[in-house]
């Protein structure tokens, strides 16, 4: 390899290492993530100020109740409900496997193992969720930190972590968050945009030179599968945060539209993750490969640009540039159709990458993104 072509991949290598760290600190201070990190330092605080109030032993145990605060805070009110609850099960038949050891053989080492053993099993059952971690840890804590006073431990601990809990909802239902459709949204968006860039960039590495010593396309085109898979979880979590909160009425009422915006889109990446792996082929001359002739080089690049200005275009100038784009891919069609004929050989990555340009076009055409929303309903 290259000098050049090996400052070029650690460059590229710190350029993703950049890129990586940016994003997590992105998502680490988004709005949402800032407004549950509030939520919780209030609920915590205020759990610590009310455990000391409870009557009986409980009060001995006042550090379990900002404990039960913060497993109480999650991202929606739904998931914050059902995780609670869970919780508070699974800690429930932790403690009653502990209470079954103390009643029986009595705290040993064998009996501990024993128990853990079996807090382990039931949480695989799938039955109890968030709560599952929770089953062979509270029968440890109960075992070991309660011992001799494993009655009274269990009682302080679950009824401060109940405590907890219950406190960490309030703060959830008086500070609702707000619904996260808007932010899935925007992620939509920018997944548009790096379908139109990783297009660019196939132009502009055919364009360049050739072969192109730039290979970030074809590495990048493996995450988009990975990416649109992330985009579906946020979009279930855009759901699950409407689900009985009062912020999610009126504009944010309904998502459909963004499920169907993002499976077009995912459609659109599989499109292009074709055409990186046929030019791949080719470029690197994997086995299968077809020859790509040099006079296609420049209107695949300028069909690859043309197409890629359609996913970021305005709806003022949509129209303008899909037909624009359209006509690049006729071009690239012709060239190939002349080509052909003329080398009496079959140039398959111009043929391929055409096909999936106009797909991609059919895609994001008005009527298609209609008709999709239509036969979901």
């Amino acid at each position: 390899m290259h000098s050049s072509e090996q400052a070029g991949g650690a460059r590229g290598r710190w350029s993703r290492i950049a890129t990586g760290i940016g994003g997590a600190v992105h998502q680490a201070v988004r709005p949402a993530r800032l407004l549950i990190a509030v939520k919780t330092a209030l609920a915590v605080a205020a759990a610590w100020l009310i455990a000391p109030l409870m009557p009986g032993i409980t009060d001995d145990y006042p550090y379990y109740a900002p404990l039960g605060a913060l497993i109480s805070m999650y991202p929606t009110l739904m998931t914050s409900l059902r995780s609670s609850l869970q919780t508070l099960l699974g800690l429930g038949v932790g403690v009653g496997i502990a209470a079954l050891v103390v009643l029986t053989a009595g705290p040993s080492v064998w009996t501990l193992a024993a128990a853990t053993a079996l807090g382990v099993l039931v949480s695989g059952t799938g039955w109890f969720g968030a709560g599952k971690e929770y089953i062979p840890v509270a029968a440890l804590f109960v075992l070991i930190v309660g011992g001799a006073d494993a009655e009274d431990y269990s009682l302080g601990y679950v009824l401060q972590t109940v405590v907890g809990v219950a406190v960490g909802l309030i703060v959830n239902v008086l500070i609702p968050p707000a619904p996260l459709v808007a932010e899935a949204r925007a992620r939509i968006d920018e997944f548009s945009r790096t379908l139109s860039s990783h297009l660019h960039a196939i132009g502009d590495a055919v364009a360049v030179s050739w072969p192109p010593e730039d290979r970030t396309w074809v590495r990048d085109a493996t995450a988009l599968a990975a990416t649109a898979r992330a985009l579906r979880e946020a979009l279930s979590d855009a759901d699950e945060s409407r689900r009985g909160n009062p912020r999610a009425r009126g504009h944010h009422a309904d998502t459909q539209g963004e499920h169907d915006r993002l499976e077009t889109l995912d459609d659109v990446a599989h499109q292009i993750r074709d055409i990186s792996g046929c030019l791949g082929d080719t470029i690197w001359s994997r086995p299968g490969a077809l020859p790509l002739e040099p006079d296609l080089v420049s209107p695949l690049a300028s069909a690859c640009h043309a197409v890629a200005e359609v996913l970021v275009a305005d709806d003022d100038e949509s129209d303008e540039r899909r037909a624009d784009a359209q006509a690049q891919v006729d071009r690239l069609l012709r060239v190939v159709h002349d080509s052909s004929l003329g080398t009496r050989t079959v140039t398959g990555p111009g043929v391929l990458t055409a096909m999936h340009l106009n797909r991609i076009l059919i895609l994001l055409s008005p009527a298609t993104a209609d008709g999709s929303a239509q036969s979901r309903t």
